[in-house]
Protein backbone atom coordinates (compact mmCIF):
# COMPACT_ATOMS: atom_id res chain seq x y z
CA UNK A 1 0.00 0.00 0.00
CA UNK A 2 1.02 3.24 -0.69
CA UNK A 3 2.53 5.19 2.42
CA UNK A 4 0.27 8.55 1.11
CA UNK A 5 -2.45 6.32 1.20
CA UNK A 6 -2.00 5.06 4.96
CA UNK A 7 -1.60 8.15 6.11
CA UNK A 8 -4.64 9.25 4.61
CA UNK A 9 -6.85 5.90 5.99
CA UNK A 10 -5.40 6.58 9.38
CA UNK A 11 -5.97 10.13 9.27
CA UNK A 12 -9.13 9.79 8.26
CA UNK A 13 -10.11 6.68 10.73
CA UNK A 14 -8.65 9.31 13.89
CA UNK A 15 -11.19 12.45 12.51
CA UNK A 16 -14.29 10.03 12.04
CA UNK A 17 -13.34 8.67 15.51
CA UNK A 18 -12.82 12.06 17.38
CA UNK A 19 -16.10 13.51 15.76
CA UNK A 20 -17.74 10.46 17.01
CA UNK A 21 -16.62 11.04 20.58
CA UNK A 22 -17.57 14.60 20.29
CA UNK A 23 -21.16 13.40 19.22
CA UNK A 24 -21.39 11.29 22.34
CA UNK A 25 -20.01 14.05 24.55
CA UNK A 26 -22.84 16.12 23.44
CA UNK A 27 -25.36 13.87 23.47
CA UNK A 28 -24.18 12.81 27.00
CA UNK A 29 -24.53 16.64 28.26
CA UNK A 30 -27.37 17.97 26.10
CA UNK A 31 -30.77 17.67 25.89
CA UNK A 32 -33.62 19.25 24.32
CA UNK A 33 -36.87 20.16 25.77
CA UNK A 34 -39.81 21.75 24.82
CA UNK A 35 -41.67 23.89 27.09
CA UNK A 36 -45.11 23.10 28.07
CA UNK A 37 -47.23 25.72 29.47
CA UNK A 38 -47.55 29.18 30.71
CA UNK A 39 -45.58 28.86 34.17
CA UNK A 40 -42.40 29.84 33.27
CA UNK A 41 -43.64 33.41 31.39
CA UNK A 42 -42.74 35.72 30.11
CA UNK A 43 -39.00 34.09 30.05
CA UNK A 44 -40.31 30.86 28.77
CA UNK A 45 -43.43 30.52 26.97
CA UNK A 46 -45.61 27.65 25.92
CA UNK A 47 -43.77 25.90 22.97
CA UNK A 48 -40.30 27.21 23.53
CA UNK A 49 -37.49 25.42 22.40
CA UNK A 50 -34.49 24.81 24.94
CA UNK A 51 -31.25 23.20 25.33
CA UNK A 52 -30.76 22.12 29.13
CA UNK A 53 -26.80 21.28 30.12
CA UNK A 54 -27.19 18.01 32.21
CA UNK A 55 -23.40 18.10 32.64
CA UNK A 56 -24.38 21.31 34.95
CA UNK A 57 -24.59 20.16 38.20
CA UNK A 58 -22.43 16.49 37.87
CA UNK A 59 -21.01 15.21 40.85
CA UNK A 60 -17.49 13.38 40.75
CA UNK A 61 -16.46 10.95 43.29
CA UNK A 62 -12.63 12.19 43.60
CA UNK A 63 -11.43 8.78 44.90
CA UNK A 64 -12.49 7.17 41.51
CA UNK A 65 -11.05 9.88 39.25
CA UNK A 66 -7.74 10.13 41.04
CA UNK A 67 -7.14 6.74 39.55
CA UNK A 68 -6.73 8.13 36.53
CA UNK A 69 -4.88 11.71 37.38
CA UNK A 70 -1.57 11.09 39.46
CA UNK A 71 -0.46 13.80 40.93
CA UNK A 72 -3.65 15.12 42.85
CA UNK A 73 -4.51 14.84 46.15
CA UNK A 74 -7.94 14.87 48.04
CA UNK A 75 -9.80 14.26 50.98
CA UNK A 76 -11.34 10.70 51.05
CA UNK A 77 -15.01 10.63 50.30
CA UNK A 78 -14.86 14.34 48.96
CA UNK A 79 -17.29 15.00 45.68
CA UNK A 80 -16.15 17.43 42.62
CA UNK A 81 -18.41 19.60 41.54
CA UNK A 82 -16.37 20.97 38.29
CA UNK A 83 -19.42 23.21 37.02
CA UNK A 84 -21.12 24.41 40.55
CA UNK A 85 -23.82 23.48 42.48
CA UNK A 86 -27.63 24.15 42.03
CA UNK A 87 -28.38 27.76 42.69
CA UNK A 88 -31.12 30.34 43.87
CA UNK A 89 -32.01 31.76 40.57
CA UNK A 90 -31.21 28.90 38.94
CA UNK A 91 -33.93 27.82 35.80
CA UNK A 92 -33.56 24.07 35.58
CA UNK A 93 -35.61 21.00 33.71
CA UNK A 94 -36.66 18.29 36.16
CA UNK A 95 -38.63 15.26 36.51
CA UNK A 96 -41.84 15.57 38.01
CA UNK A 97 -41.71 13.97 41.65
CA UNK A 98 -45.22 12.91 41.87
CA UNK A 99 -44.55 11.14 38.37
CA UNK A 100 -41.18 10.90 37.32
CA UNK A 101 -42.38 10.45 33.87
CA UNK A 102 -42.97 13.93 32.82
CA UNK A 103 -40.43 16.78 32.97
CA UNK A 104 -41.19 20.32 34.75
CA UNK A 105 -39.12 23.21 33.98
CA UNK A 106 -39.30 26.12 37.08
CA UNK A 107 -36.58 28.53 38.64
CA UNK A 108 -34.73 27.16 41.98
CA UNK A 109 -36.08 29.48 44.94
CA UNK A 110 -34.95 27.42 47.78
CA UNK A 111 -31.62 25.76 48.81
CA UNK A 112 -31.16 23.05 51.45
CA UNK A 113 -31.51 24.68 54.85
CA UNK A 114 -33.29 27.43 54.29
CA UNK A 115 -36.39 28.65 55.42
CA UNK A 116 -38.81 29.93 52.89
CA UNK A 117 -42.28 31.97 53.15
CA UNK A 118 -44.52 33.61 51.10
CA UNK A 119 -46.03 36.52 52.36
CA UNK A 120 -48.70 38.33 49.67
CA UNK A 121 -46.92 36.62 46.97
CA UNK A 122 -43.35 37.89 48.12
CA UNK A 123 -40.61 35.14 48.62
CA UNK A 124 -39.00 35.58 52.22
CA UNK A 125 -36.02 33.44 52.35
CA UNK A 126 -34.78 32.65 56.09
CA UNK A 127 -36.46 35.83 56.56
CA UNK A 128 -34.90 37.95 54.33
CA UNK A 129 -37.50 39.34 51.50
CA UNK A 130 -36.43 38.59 47.91
CA UNK A 131 -35.68 40.93 44.53
CA UNK A 132 -37.45 38.64 41.49
CA UNK A 133 -37.15 40.71 38.47
CA UNK A 134 -38.08 37.77 36.84
CA UNK A 135 -41.75 37.85 38.43
CA UNK A 136 -43.71 40.80 36.47
CA UNK A 137 -46.33 42.54 38.38
CA UNK A 138 -49.28 40.77 36.37
CA UNK A 139 -48.20 37.51 37.11
CA UNK A 140 -47.24 38.16 40.90
CA UNK A 141 -49.52 35.85 43.53
CA UNK A 142 -51.10 37.16 46.45
CA UNK A 143 -51.03 34.39 48.66
CA UNK A 144 -49.65 33.30 51.43
CA UNK A 145 -47.71 29.87 53.14
CA UNK A 146 -46.48 28.89 56.46
CA UNK A 147 -42.73 28.99 56.72
CA UNK A 148 -40.94 25.90 55.71
CA UNK A 149 -37.46 24.41 56.06
CA UNK A 150 -36.07 22.66 52.89
CA UNK A 151 -34.81 19.00 53.66
CA UNK A 152 -31.10 18.41 52.71
CA UNK A 153 -30.84 16.95 49.15
CA UNK A 154 -34.25 19.32 47.73
CA UNK A 155 -34.89 22.08 46.29
CA UNK A 156 -37.82 24.54 46.45
CA UNK A 157 -39.43 25.88 42.86
CA UNK A 158 -41.48 27.97 41.67
CA UNK A 159 -42.53 29.29 38.13
CA UNK A 160 -41.87 32.72 37.44
CA UNK A 161 -45.73 32.75 36.38
CA UNK A 162 -46.74 32.50 39.93
CA UNK A 163 -50.35 32.53 38.84
CA UNK A 164 -50.47 30.16 36.52
CA UNK A 165 -47.67 27.65 37.65
CA UNK A 166 -47.95 24.35 39.86
CA UNK A 167 -44.95 24.44 41.81
CA UNK A 168 -43.70 23.69 44.82
CA UNK A 169 -46.26 25.09 46.73
CA UNK A 170 -48.80 22.79 45.89
CA UNK A 171 -46.69 19.03 45.82
CA UNK A 172 -43.42 19.64 47.57
CA UNK A 173 -39.38 19.84 47.17
CA UNK A 174 -37.81 18.73 44.20
CA UNK A 175 -35.05 15.84 44.99
CA UNK A 176 -31.43 16.68 43.18
CA UNK A 177 -31.66 13.21 42.37
CA UNK A 178 -34.46 14.45 40.01
CA UNK A 179 -32.74 17.42 38.40
CA UNK A 180 -32.27 16.97 35.01
CA UNK A 181 -30.00 20.16 34.30
CA UNK A 182 -29.74 23.86 34.19
CA UNK A 183 -31.07 25.46 30.98
CA UNK A 184 -28.83 26.50 28.62
CA UNK A 185 -30.00 28.16 25.60
CA UNK A 186 -33.62 29.16 23.84
CA UNK A 187 -33.32 28.15 20.61
CA UNK A 188 -37.01 27.82 19.31
CA UNK A 189 -38.34 30.55 18.25
CA UNK A 190 -35.33 32.12 16.40
CA UNK A 191 -36.14 35.09 16.61
CA UNK A 192 -36.12 34.58 21.04
CA UNK A 193 -33.11 32.86 20.51
CA UNK A 194 -31.15 33.57 24.27
CA UNK A 195 -28.69 32.07 26.69
CA UNK A 196 -29.14 31.86 30.51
Amino acid sequence: MNPLNKAFWRELIETVAFAGFIVLVIQASLQNYQVAGASMEPLLSNGDRVVVNRMFYSEIDSERALRFIPGVNSEEGTIWRPLGEPSRGDVVVFKFPKDPAQNFVKRIIGLPGDQVRLHRGVVFINGIQQDEPYVSNRHQSSETTFEREIPAGFYYVLGDNRTRSDDSRSWGDVPKENLVGRVWVRYWPTDRIEGY
